[in-house]
């Protein structure tokens, strides 16, 4: 029996939510994280703060697998932080599960991480040596212990000596017995907005979830800032000009495939991104053709976009099966072509003998794009025409997204478009240039990380490790396991 993975694109490792002064604090955490399950599969978790007394409930498994109702009747408490998670090999296990709950000198706290840090090694190793014991093998857990090392009596001071110290991208919710965190790096890597329902303050790293609960979205929390809400609802921020950096590095990849396309994030609404970079794609890579074919879900805004800029009718000839998990059991040879086979379904009355344009957010592998032309053939498609609203990847990610090492990202494996076109059985493939998707986008272009384009890296990886490092895999919570950084 094998064990097949369904899905080629790269996958992105956290969603985070916390909330204050709310009786429902709990169920409205629960709706939080289901409204963000699309940024982790695999684990998921809840701290309940009941009158300075923490409790936690994490496991692996889905949002609604984990949290029964039963389950959430015993958490207790007007605030609550919850987390999602996916994971690499290796580290799918519940203790590298979050969020984090760490007892230490000044009591309980909790903390639930999206990114990655890229300086782990050396920091763990210091602390080691020093005498600090960790419980897990995730790089979340160093933040807690270089707290612990501050002679600082002040929370947010504790929190800025350990913020000083690690590197990479990281946006955090975290919360003690008397204090709802928010947490975003310098480069802001990650979002994290800050929203209001009623009376109580909220934390998220997409607005969609505040849109189930019914909360409104009030800003952004900026790069370098920490927001500080205490169980009444006061708000304080801070700005420490040791967290300042230089420009910002959103993650563009936020943008193309990860957050939900009604979520705001960096600024605008993901969908209209999509939308403007399909119309900028049909402006690059012009095509006749008979009808626009967006890989569904995550290549609609997009196809949408192409649709409206070239006139050429949009068809919804691809259907997904929205009811296959990521992974399914299948005892045969050609297992990953059942896997397509299963997620995705092809209008065969509507396709055949047509020309069409397939519009997708990425390629990573080529594998589940080349079975999928394949069925498209068998489908009577005449020609297939492929559109990607992104530039070729080429380079791994160090700050939290799980990019094959650069040797299985196809366009490495092949050194020009024709050879990629070849494997994949195309008639034509068109990448958005680079230039191109930053143009969409509403901030100056030097405002986005596109290192996995350009291999341009805004905060470098420890030397240690620098060799390895490019090519490594990240996961949302770096790994490190055996005196290796295991991201």
């Amino acid at each position: 029996m094998s064990e097949i993975i369904c899905d080629d694109h790269p996958k992105e490792y956290c969603g985070l939510f916390g909330i204050t002064n709310s009786a429902q604090a709990v169920w409205l955490t629960y709706l939080g994280l289901f409204a963000q399950q699309h940024r982790g599969q695999e684990a998921c978790g809840i701290v309940a703060n009941n009158q300075g007394t923490l409790t936690i409930h994490k496991d692996m498994g889905l949002v609604s697998d984990v949290f029964s109702e039963q389950v959430l009747s015993r958490l207790k408490g007007k605030m609550a932080v919850g987390h999602v998670r996916y994971s690499t090999t290796g580290s799918s296990v519940l203790k590298n599960s979050q969020p984090l709950l760490i007892d230490y000198a000044r009591g309980s706290i909790c903390i639930a991480h999206n990114g990655n840090l890229v300086n782990s090694f050396e920091l763990r190793k210091k602390l080691e040596q020093s005498g600090s014991i960790f419980q897990t093998t995730t790089d979340s857990e160093l933040v807690i212990h270089l707290m612990a090392k501050s002679r600082k009596s002040v929370l947010q001071d504790r929190l800025v000596y350990a913020l000083k110290r690690i590197k990479g991208a990281y946006s955090l919710v975290m919360m003690n017995h008397e204090y709802l965190i928010g947490v975003r790096d310098p480069h802001g890597f990650r979002p994290l907005s800050l929203g209001k329902l009623g009376a109580s303050w909220c934390l998220a790293s997409e607005t969609c979830a505040f849109d189930l609960i019914g909360a409104k979205f009030v800003r952004e929390i900026e790069p370098g800032e920490i927001v500080l809400i205490n169980q009444e609802g006061t708000v304080q921020s801070y700005k420490p000009k040791e967290l300042h950096a230089a420009k910002s590095a959103f993650c563009t990849f936020e943008h193309v495939y990860f957050s939900r396309p009604d979520s705001y994030v960096f600024g605008e609404t993901v969908h209209s991104v999509r939308r403007r970079l399909g119309a900028k794609l049909a402006k690059e890579h012009p095509v006749e053709a008979d009808f626009v074919v967006p890989v569904p879900d995550s290549g609609f805004s997009a196809a949408l976009g192409y649709s409206q800029e070239s006139g050429i009718p949009l068809e919804m000839g691809i259907i997904r099966n929205h009811y296959v998990g990521r992974t399914f059991i299948q005892p045969a040879q050609d297992a990953r072509d059942m896997g397509v086979r299963v997620k995705f379904n092809i209008l065969k009355d509507i396709l055949k003998g047509k020309r069409i344009i397939i519009v997708d957010d990425s390629i990573v592998r080529g594998t589940t794009s080349k079975i999928r032309v394949r069925n498209l053939r068998k489908a009577g498609v005449k020609e297939v025409h492929l559109r990607i609203s992104c530039p070729a990847h080429r380079f791994p990610c160090f700050y939290g997204i799980d990019f094959h090492l650069s040797s299985e990202l196809i366009a490495n494996k092949y050194e020009n478009l024709e050879k990629i076109s070849k494997y994949l059985e195309v008639d034509s493939l068109g990448y958005l240039s680079l230039d191109g998707m930053l143009s969409c986008l509403k901030h100056p272009k030097d405002s986005y990380c596109a290192s996995c384009w350009t291999g341009k890296y805004p905060v470098r990886a420890e030397k240690r490790h620098s060799k390895f490092s490019l090519e490594m895999r990240c996961c949302g919570q770096g790994e490190i396991i055996n005196g290796k950084n295991n991201l």
